[in-house]
Protein backbone atom coordinates (compact mmCIF):
# COMPACT_ATOMS: atom_id res chain seq x y z
CA UNK A 1 0.00 0.00 0.00
CA UNK A 2 1.21 3.43 -0.97
CA UNK A 3 2.62 5.49 1.94
CA UNK A 4 1.97 8.90 2.66
CA UNK A 5 4.37 11.11 4.78
CA UNK A 6 7.17 14.06 4.97
CA UNK A 7 9.24 12.32 2.32
CA UNK A 8 7.40 13.80 -0.35
CA UNK A 9 9.35 15.42 -3.11
CA UNK A 10 7.90 19.17 -3.37
CA UNK A 11 6.55 21.03 -6.43
CA UNK A 12 9.33 21.96 -7.92
CA UNK A 13 11.08 19.04 -8.02
CA UNK A 14 12.86 18.49 -11.73
CA UNK A 15 10.52 15.99 -12.81
CA UNK A 16 10.29 13.16 -15.10
CA UNK A 17 10.56 15.50 -17.97
CA UNK A 18 14.29 15.71 -16.87
CA UNK A 19 14.85 12.57 -18.74
CA UNK A 20 15.50 13.57 -22.48
CA UNK A 21 18.02 13.50 -25.01
CA UNK A 22 20.86 15.21 -24.66
CA UNK A 23 21.21 15.83 -21.55
CA UNK A 24 24.24 13.65 -19.83
CA UNK A 25 23.09 10.97 -17.10
CA UNK A 26 25.68 11.85 -14.82
CA UNK A 27 25.84 15.34 -14.51
CA UNK A 28 29.71 16.61 -13.86
CA UNK A 29 30.34 20.37 -13.85
CA UNK A 30 28.50 23.22 -12.97
CA UNK A 31 26.12 25.52 -15.78
CA UNK A 32 24.53 28.56 -16.63
CA UNK A 33 22.32 30.50 -13.20
CA UNK A 34 19.12 29.89 -15.12
CA UNK A 35 19.69 26.38 -14.67
CA UNK A 36 21.91 26.29 -11.93
CA UNK A 37 20.01 25.08 -8.97
CA UNK A 38 18.48 22.11 -10.28
CA UNK A 39 21.86 21.48 -11.95
CA UNK A 40 23.29 22.02 -8.92
CA UNK A 41 20.76 19.90 -6.92
CA UNK A 42 21.95 16.66 -9.08
CA UNK A 43 25.55 17.38 -8.34
CA UNK A 44 25.21 16.69 -4.90
CA UNK A 45 22.47 13.77 -5.00
CA UNK A 46 24.57 12.23 -7.75
CA UNK A 47 28.08 12.69 -6.12
CA UNK A 48 26.65 11.01 -3.17
CA UNK A 49 24.86 8.10 -5.42
CA UNK A 50 27.80 6.86 -6.28
CA UNK A 51 30.29 7.77 -3.38
CA UNK A 52 28.43 7.04 -0.51
CA UNK A 53 29.18 8.97 2.47
CA UNK A 54 30.74 12.69 2.54
CA UNK A 55 31.25 15.44 4.44
CA UNK A 56 29.52 18.83 3.19
CA UNK A 57 33.39 19.70 2.60
CA UNK A 58 34.23 16.69 0.51
CA UNK A 59 30.86 17.14 -1.54
CA UNK A 60 32.21 20.98 -2.93
CA UNK A 61 35.10 19.75 -3.63
CA UNK A 62 34.10 16.76 -5.56
CA UNK A 63 31.30 19.08 -7.71
CA UNK A 64 33.14 22.88 -6.97
CA UNK A 65 30.23 24.21 -5.78
CA UNK A 66 30.78 26.32 -2.73
CA UNK A 67 30.42 25.70 0.59
CA UNK A 68 27.48 27.51 0.88
CA UNK A 69 26.31 26.19 -1.74
CA UNK A 70 26.35 23.03 -1.00
CA UNK A 71 25.11 23.78 2.86
CA UNK A 72 22.28 25.25 1.33
CA UNK A 73 21.19 22.20 -0.83
CA UNK A 74 22.22 19.77 1.73
CA UNK A 75 19.46 21.75 4.03
CA UNK A 76 16.72 21.51 1.48
CA UNK A 77 17.45 17.87 0.42
CA UNK A 78 17.13 16.81 4.53
CA UNK A 79 14.45 18.91 4.55
CA UNK A 80 12.36 16.85 1.95
CA UNK A 81 13.95 13.35 3.27
CA UNK A 82 16.46 12.11 0.68
CA UNK A 83 19.61 13.19 2.69
CA UNK A 84 20.81 11.72 6.28
CA UNK A 85 23.52 12.27 8.41
CA UNK A 86 25.04 9.55 9.29
CA UNK A 87 27.57 10.13 11.63
CA UNK A 88 31.15 12.30 12.44
CA UNK A 89 34.05 10.90 10.65
CA UNK A 90 36.58 9.80 13.56
CA UNK A 91 40.18 9.24 13.78
CA UNK A 92 41.15 11.63 10.39
CA UNK A 93 42.66 14.65 11.55
CA UNK A 94 42.57 16.85 14.98
CA UNK A 95 39.83 19.36 15.60
CA UNK A 96 35.53 18.50 15.27
CA UNK A 97 34.96 15.78 13.17
CA UNK A 98 33.33 16.32 9.99
CA UNK A 99 29.58 15.04 9.62
CA UNK A 100 28.98 12.35 7.18
CA UNK A 101 25.90 12.41 4.56
CA UNK A 102 24.81 9.85 2.56
CA UNK A 103 21.14 9.57 0.22
CA UNK A 104 18.84 7.85 2.52
CA UNK A 105 18.07 4.52 0.52
CA UNK A 106 15.10 3.48 1.81
CA UNK A 107 13.12 6.85 1.57
CA UNK A 108 11.50 6.10 -1.96
CA UNK A 109 10.79 2.82 -3.93
CA UNK A 110 10.79 2.69 -7.98
CA UNK A 111 7.76 0.45 -10.05
CA UNK A 112 10.12 -0.77 -12.85
CA UNK A 113 8.11 -2.59 -15.31
CA UNK A 114 9.43 -4.92 -18.32
CA UNK A 115 7.01 -5.57 -21.62
CA UNK A 116 9.11 -7.05 -23.79
CA UNK A 117 8.37 -10.61 -23.34
CA UNK A 118 6.11 -12.23 -25.78
CA UNK A 119 4.34 -14.24 -23.42
CA UNK A 120 4.61 -12.00 -20.11
CA UNK A 121 4.33 -8.74 -18.47
CA UNK A 122 7.14 -8.29 -15.47
CA UNK A 123 7.62 -5.97 -12.92
CA UNK A 124 8.78 -5.43 -9.54
CA UNK A 125 9.42 -2.99 -6.92
CA UNK A 126 13.30 -1.20 -6.71
CA UNK A 127 14.72 0.35 -4.24
CA UNK A 128 17.15 3.28 -5.30
CA UNK A 129 20.16 1.08 -5.34
CA UNK A 130 17.87 -0.74 -8.03
CA UNK A 131 17.33 -3.91 -6.12
CA UNK A 132 14.23 -5.85 -6.38
CA UNK A 133 12.18 -5.78 -3.40
CA UNK A 134 9.34 -7.90 -4.66
CA UNK A 135 8.27 -8.75 -8.03
CA UNK A 136 5.12 -9.66 -10.06
CA UNK A 137 3.91 -10.55 -13.46
CA UNK A 138 0.64 -11.03 -15.55
CA UNK A 139 0.33 -13.65 -18.86
CA UNK A 140 0.23 -12.20 -21.88
CA UNK A 141 -2.27 -14.68 -23.31
CA UNK A 142 -1.67 -13.02 -26.40
CA UNK A 143 -3.74 -9.80 -25.57
CA UNK A 144 -2.87 -7.39 -28.33
CA UNK A 145 -4.15 -3.72 -28.18
CA UNK A 146 -6.61 -2.32 -25.32
CA UNK A 147 -6.38 -5.60 -23.87
CA UNK A 148 -2.54 -5.50 -23.41
CA UNK A 149 -3.02 -2.07 -22.67
CA UNK A 150 -5.63 -3.24 -19.61
CA UNK A 151 -3.06 -5.64 -18.75
CA UNK A 152 -0.17 -3.34 -17.81
CA UNK A 153 -2.69 -0.97 -15.89
CA UNK A 154 -3.37 -4.27 -13.82
CA UNK A 155 0.33 -5.20 -13.30
CA UNK A 156 1.12 -1.60 -12.04
CA UNK A 157 -1.91 -1.34 -9.56
CA UNK A 158 -0.63 -4.70 -8.14
CA UNK A 159 2.87 -3.17 -7.82
CA UNK A 160 1.93 -0.02 -6.30
CA UNK A 161 0.12 -2.16 -3.41
CA UNK A 162 3.07 -4.14 -2.92
CA UNK A 163 5.46 -0.94 -1.88
CA UNK A 164 6.42 -0.54 1.58
CA UNK A 165 7.82 3.11 0.97
CA UNK A 166 6.36 6.71 -1.09
CA UNK A 167 6.94 5.51 -4.80
CA UNK A 168 9.68 8.24 -6.60
CA UNK A 169 7.78 7.00 -9.98
CA UNK A 170 6.74 4.36 -12.51
CA UNK A 171 9.34 3.46 -15.10
CA UNK A 172 8.09 1.02 -18.16
CA UNK A 173 10.26 -0.42 -21.04
CA UNK A 174 8.03 -1.35 -24.10
CA UNK A 175 9.28 -3.04 -26.82
CA UNK A 176 8.68 -1.19 -30.36
CA UNK A 177 9.62 3.04 -31.62
CA UNK A 178 8.28 4.97 -28.47
CA UNK A 179 8.77 8.88 -28.07
CA UNK A 180 10.18 11.12 -25.69
CA UNK A 181 6.63 11.73 -24.46
CA UNK A 182 5.87 8.00 -23.81
CA UNK A 183 4.18 7.49 -26.76
CA UNK A 184 4.65 3.75 -27.94
CA UNK A 185 4.51 4.59 -32.34
CA UNK A 186 4.66 1.25 -32.90
CA UNK A 187 4.50 -2.03 -31.12
CA UNK A 188 3.40 -4.50 -33.66
CA UNK A 189 3.53 -7.89 -31.57
CA UNK A 190 1.01 -5.94 -28.96
CA UNK A 191 -1.01 -4.24 -31.58
CA UNK A 192 -0.11 -0.78 -30.60
CA UNK A 193 -0.19 2.23 -32.82
CA UNK A 194 0.46 6.01 -31.32
CA UNK A 195 -0.70 4.73 -28.17
CA UNK A 196 0.13 7.23 -25.27
CA UNK A 197 1.13 4.41 -22.45
CA UNK A 198 2.89 6.90 -20.53
CA UNK A 199 -0.07 9.66 -20.28
CA UNK A 200 -2.58 6.96 -19.70
CA UNK A 201 -0.59 5.65 -16.69
CA UNK A 202 -0.23 9.55 -14.88
CA UNK A 203 -3.66 9.61 -15.73
CA UNK A 204 -4.95 6.50 -13.75
CA UNK A 205 -2.06 6.61 -11.06
CA UNK A 206 -0.98 9.77 -8.96
CA UNK A 207 2.81 9.35 -9.66
CA UNK A 208 5.43 10.72 -12.02
CA UNK A 209 5.57 8.17 -15.23
CA UNK A 210 8.15 7.74 -17.76
CA UNK A 211 7.92 5.30 -20.80
CA UNK A 212 10.99 4.23 -22.60
CA UNK A 213 11.44 1.60 -25.68
CA UNK A 214 13.17 -1.38 -23.54
CA UNK A 215 16.81 -1.73 -25.28
CA UNK A 216 17.11 1.94 -24.62
CA UNK A 217 15.66 1.00 -20.72
CA UNK A 218 18.59 -1.79 -20.89
CA UNK A 219 21.59 0.06 -21.71
CA UNK A 220 20.14 2.57 -18.73
CA UNK A 221 20.94 -0.36 -16.46
CA UNK A 222 24.10 -1.35 -17.80
CA UNK A 223 25.29 1.55 -17.69
CA UNK A 224 24.10 2.26 -14.01
CA UNK A 225 24.75 -1.16 -12.18
CA UNK A 226 26.80 -3.19 -14.81
CA UNK A 227 29.64 -0.77 -15.16
CA UNK A 228 29.14 -0.49 -18.43
CA UNK A 229 31.59 2.24 -20.90
CA UNK A 230 30.47 5.75 -21.46
CA UNK A 231 30.44 4.57 -25.52
CA UNK A 232 28.13 1.54 -25.33
CA UNK A 233 25.58 -0.29 -27.36
CA UNK A 234 23.46 -2.86 -25.86
CA UNK A 235 21.80 -5.10 -28.17
CA UNK A 236 18.54 -7.16 -26.63
CA UNK A 237 17.55 -10.49 -28.46
CA UNK A 238 14.07 -11.90 -27.26
CA UNK A 239 10.45 -11.97 -29.60
CA UNK A 240 12.66 -9.38 -31.61
CA UNK A 241 16.15 -7.56 -32.03
CA UNK A 242 16.89 -4.23 -30.72
CA UNK A 243 19.43 -1.68 -29.36
CA UNK A 244 19.89 0.98 -26.97
CA UNK A 245 23.17 3.24 -27.36
CA UNK A 246 24.68 5.42 -25.16
CA UNK A 247 26.86 7.70 -26.43
CA UNK A 248 29.42 10.23 -24.01
CA UNK A 249 27.02 8.82 -21.45
CA UNK A 250 23.98 10.32 -23.39
CA UNK A 251 21.15 7.85 -24.24
CA UNK A 252 20.56 8.22 -28.44
CA UNK A 253 17.47 8.51 -29.60
CA UNK A 254 17.69 9.67 -32.98
CA UNK A 255 15.54 12.12 -35.08
CA UNK A 256 12.37 9.91 -35.14
CA UNK A 257 13.07 8.17 -31.92
CA UNK A 258 14.24 4.92 -33.59
CA UNK A 259 18.06 4.55 -32.70
CA UNK A 260 18.76 1.43 -32.41
CA UNK A 261 16.11 -0.43 -34.07
CA UNK A 262 18.28 -2.85 -36.08
CA UNK A 263 16.02 -6.15 -35.96
CA UNK A 264 14.65 -4.83 -39.72
CA UNK A 265 18.27 -4.06 -41.15
CA UNK A 266 18.60 -6.77 -44.07
CA UNK A 267 22.26 -8.29 -43.55
CA UNK A 268 23.83 -9.69 -46.60
CA UNK A 269 22.71 -9.87 -49.54
CA UNK A 270 22.24 -14.22 -50.32
CA UNK A 271 18.41 -14.21 -49.27
CA UNK A 272 17.42 -15.54 -46.15
CA UNK A 273 13.68 -16.19 -44.16
CA UNK A 274 10.98 -14.50 -44.78
CA UNK A 275 10.30 -11.50 -41.98
CA UNK A 276 7.02 -10.70 -40.29
CA UNK A 277 7.86 -6.49 -41.93
CA UNK A 278 7.59 -8.44 -45.71
CA UNK A 279 11.24 -7.78 -46.14
CA UNK A 280 13.61 -11.30 -46.43
CA UNK A 281 16.98 -11.79 -44.58
CA UNK A 282 16.26 -9.26 -41.90
CA UNK A 283 18.53 -9.26 -38.75
CA UNK A 284 15.71 -10.89 -36.54
CA UNK A 285 15.42 -13.56 -38.52
CA UNK A 286 18.49 -14.78 -38.06
CA UNK A 287 18.48 -13.99 -34.45
CA UNK A 288 15.05 -13.44 -32.80
CA UNK A 289 14.93 -16.34 -30.06
CA UNK A 290 11.65 -18.01 -31.16
CA UNK A 291 13.90 -18.52 -34.62
CA UNK A 292 16.78 -19.91 -33.38
CA UNK A 293 14.96 -21.88 -30.91
CA UNK A 294 13.10 -23.42 -33.64
CA UNK A 295 15.95 -24.14 -35.99
CA UNK A 296 18.34 -25.61 -33.27
CA UNK A 297 14.99 -28.16 -32.02
CA UNK A 298 15.06 -28.90 -35.77
CA UNK A 299 18.84 -29.27 -36.21
CA UNK A 300 19.86 -33.06 -36.68
CA UNK A 301 23.48 -32.64 -34.62
CA UNK A 302 25.54 -30.52 -32.41
CA UNK A 303 27.71 -29.77 -34.91
CA UNK A 304 24.85 -28.11 -37.01
CA UNK A 305 23.34 -26.61 -33.98
CA UNK A 306 26.90 -24.85 -33.40
CA UNK A 307 26.44 -23.97 -37.00
CA UNK A 308 23.46 -21.98 -37.00
CA UNK A 309 24.63 -20.29 -33.87
CA UNK A 310 27.70 -19.17 -35.54
CA UNK A 311 25.69 -18.24 -38.52
CA UNK A 312 23.23 -15.58 -36.10
CA UNK A 313 26.89 -14.19 -34.94
CA UNK A 314 27.95 -13.61 -38.37
CA UNK A 315 25.05 -11.87 -39.65
CA UNK A 316 25.15 -9.68 -36.15
CA UNK A 317 28.75 -9.09 -36.59
CA UNK A 318 27.38 -8.07 -40.23
CA UNK A 319 25.27 -5.14 -39.06
CA UNK A 320 27.29 -4.02 -36.06
CA UNK A 321 30.23 -3.65 -38.22
CA UNK A 322 29.32 -0.08 -39.87
CA UNK A 323 27.71 1.22 -36.49
CA UNK A 324 31.17 0.13 -34.27
CA UNK A 325 33.16 1.75 -37.83
CA UNK A 326 30.95 5.08 -37.60
CA UNK A 327 30.58 5.61 -34.04
CA UNK A 328 34.07 4.05 -32.56
CA UNK A 329 32.07 2.18 -29.37
CA UNK A 330 34.36 0.89 -26.28
CA UNK A 331 32.03 -1.98 -26.04
CA UNK A 332 28.61 -3.91 -27.20
CA UNK A 333 26.90 -5.88 -24.72
CA UNK A 334 24.50 -9.16 -25.41
CA UNK A 335 21.21 -8.96 -23.20
CA UNK A 336 19.29 -12.13 -24.07
CA UNK A 337 18.90 -15.90 -23.33
CA UNK A 338 22.38 -17.11 -22.22
CA UNK A 339 22.52 -20.83 -24.12
CA UNK A 340 21.83 -18.61 -27.15
CA UNK A 341 24.02 -15.79 -27.16
CA UNK A 342 26.75 -16.87 -25.43
CA UNK A 343 29.29 -19.63 -26.72
CA UNK A 344 29.47 -19.99 -30.72
CA UNK A 345 27.16 -16.76 -31.58
CA UNK A 346 29.04 -13.90 -30.12
CA UNK A 347 32.56 -15.46 -30.84
CA UNK A 348 31.48 -15.44 -34.55
CA UNK A 349 30.21 -11.67 -33.63
CA UNK A 350 33.32 -10.17 -32.35
CA UNK A 351 35.25 -12.38 -35.50
CA UNK A 352 33.22 -10.95 -37.99
CA UNK A 353 33.27 -7.41 -36.46
CA UNK A 354 37.00 -7.32 -35.85
CA UNK A 355 37.19 -8.65 -39.73
CA UNK A 356 34.92 -5.60 -40.72
CA UNK A 357 36.67 -2.86 -39.25
CA UNK A 358 39.95 -1.21 -38.45
CA UNK A 359 42.10 -2.94 -36.07
CA UNK A 360 43.87 -0.15 -35.39
CA UNK A 361 41.32 1.56 -33.78
CA UNK A 362 38.69 -1.01 -33.22
CA UNK A 363 40.72 -3.91 -32.43
CA UNK A 364 40.22 -3.06 -28.69
CA UNK A 365 36.31 -3.40 -28.85
CA UNK A 366 34.63 -5.28 -26.29
CA UNK A 367 31.92 -7.53 -26.46
CA UNK A 368 30.14 -9.33 -23.60
CA UNK A 369 27.17 -11.22 -21.46
CA UNK A 370 25.01 -8.36 -19.51
CA UNK A 371 25.11 -9.39 -15.69
CA UNK A 372 21.99 -8.72 -15.15
CA UNK A 373 20.05 -11.04 -16.56
CA UNK A 374 16.23 -11.18 -16.87
CA UNK A 375 15.89 -8.45 -14.93
CA UNK A 376 17.93 -5.39 -16.76
CA UNK A 377 14.71 -3.76 -18.29
CA UNK A 378 13.00 -3.22 -15.11
CA UNK A 379 16.30 -2.34 -13.16
CA UNK A 380 16.79 0.16 -16.19
CA UNK A 381 12.75 1.32 -15.91
CA UNK A 382 14.37 2.41 -12.51
CA UNK A 383 17.31 4.28 -13.70
CA UNK A 384 14.66 6.34 -16.17
CA UNK A 385 12.77 7.24 -12.83
CA UNK A 386 16.30 8.15 -10.50
CA UNK A 387 17.58 10.09 -13.45
CA UNK A 388 13.78 11.90 -14.55
CA UNK A 389 12.96 12.37 -10.54
CA UNK A 390 16.89 12.73 -8.83
CA UNK A 391 18.97 13.78 -11.72
CA UNK A 392 21.15 10.26 -10.62
CA UNK A 393 21.86 6.83 -11.78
Amino acid sequence: MQLQGSSQLPDNNPGPLAFVAGRALRPTSKVLPEHARRHNRSLVLQTLYRAGRQSRADVARSTGLTRVTVSDLVAELMAEGLLIETGQREGVRPGKPATLLDIDRTTFQIIGIDLSDYSTFRGAVLDLDGQILSRSDVPLAASTGADATALVFTLVQTLISQATAPILGIGVGSPGVVDLGGVVLSAPNLGWHDVALQAGLAARFPFPVLVANDANAAVLAEHSFGGAESDTMLIKVGHGVGAGLLLGGTPLFGSRFAAGEIGHVVVGTDGGDECACGKRGCLETWLATPRLDAKLAAAASSAVREEILREAGHRLGIALAPVVGALNLAEIVLSGPINLLDGPLALATIETLRSRTMAEFHGDLTLRMTTLGEDIVMRGAAVMVLSGQLGVS
